[in-house]
């Protein structure tokens, strides 16, 4: 019975294996189609995918700004992020999270939300994949087209029509950052109309977009 089990196992292993590399090579040229999350997503999925030369350059340094800083310089994980969010978790409160923009694209892609060591595991693994695969451009194509950006609403296209009626290729400085802004809780946090300390936060990661541009914080996705 051990010897089935561990055979199994090993199999299993080493499907699973293969299975990982042939979706990423396949993701690496094809538009994803669905994800877990707008399956389970309750309230429809409204998306239009679009290349990252149709999206604007200010919502590419918006979520930049906003999400990943380090997005050009690190191997798809930040350490003194996880690092301060494990820190900042371990004091109790509100849950700090400490993803990249290539952990979150690997877990919207190929996994599902909600938290848990074997989750987290699997999210490593992709990411590693998508960073060595895909490379950084691709990673940032992918997370604008399939990143939630409202309730029922997936990717930059369908969110920049949803709240202000017209393409993701021309978002404004403030429209980019009023964006990223909700990428975190899209459910909740409101785009158009934001108040108190998210308007704040819009506007702080408008003034950041500026940085990102004069330091090539964002060179790795159009080199």
């Amino acid at each position: 019975m051990l010897r089935r089990l561990t055979l199994f196992l090993f199999k299993f292993a080493i499907g699973f294996v293969a299975l990982s590399f042939v979706l990423v090579a396949l993701f690496k040229f094809v538009p994803v189609p669905v994800t877990a999350t707008m399956v389970m997503d309750g309230n429809g999925i409204t998306k239009d995918w679009e290349p990252l030369s149709d999206i604007d350059r200010n919502l590419v340094r918006a979520v930049i700004a906003a999400e990943d800083g380090k997005f050009c310089s690190h191997d798809g994980f930040d350490a003194q992020a996880i690092a301060k969010a494990m820190a900042s978790n371990a004091k109790g409160g509100r849950i700090r999270g400490g993803s990249t923009i290539s952990q979150q694209t690997a877990k919207n892609v190929f996994l599902w939300q909600g938290g848990g060591y074997f989750r987290k595991g699997l999210e490593a693994w992709f990411t590693l994949l998508i960073e060595n695969v895909w490379g950084k451009r691709r990673i940032m194509e992918v997370y604008l087209n399939v990143a939630e950006t409202g309730i029922g609403t997936y990717g930059a296209e369908a969110g920049a029509q949803r709240y202000y009626q017209k393409g993701a290729n021309s978002l404004t400085r403030i429209e980019a950052a009023k964006m990223a802004a909700a990428l975190p809780l899209p459910k909740e946090r409101s785009v158009t109309n934001p108040k108190g300390w998210l308007r704040g936060h819009g506007r702080t990661i408008e003034a950041r977009i500026g940085v990102v541009g004069r330091d090539g914080l964002d060179a790795c996705v159009y080199e």
